[in-house]
């Protein structure tokens, strides 16, 4: 499991590698650089899953994609 996920911000594209918590998903995220609150886009569970390079650790275990089978 990847711990470590970059979130690009899609106001100013300021990236900025966080990690994520491992028991639960993250639904908000401040923009270090413009300030923007970044919230889940619709469907997905969390801000890694919209914004990051890696989904979050639920995603990455459970199988599922942001509470959706994988389409692997």
């Amino acid at each position: 499991m990847q711990i470590i996920s970059t979130l690009t911000c899609p106001a100013c594209g300021f990236a900025a590698s966080e990690t994520m918590p491992t028991d639960a998903c993250q639904f908000f995220y401040d923009c270090k650089r413009c300030g923007i609150r970044l919230k889940p886009k619709a469907g997905d569970c969390c801000v890694f899953c919209s914004y990051g390079s890696v989904p979050c650790p639920p995603v990455q275990t459970s199988g599922t994609q942001c509470g959706r089978p994988r389409q692997d």
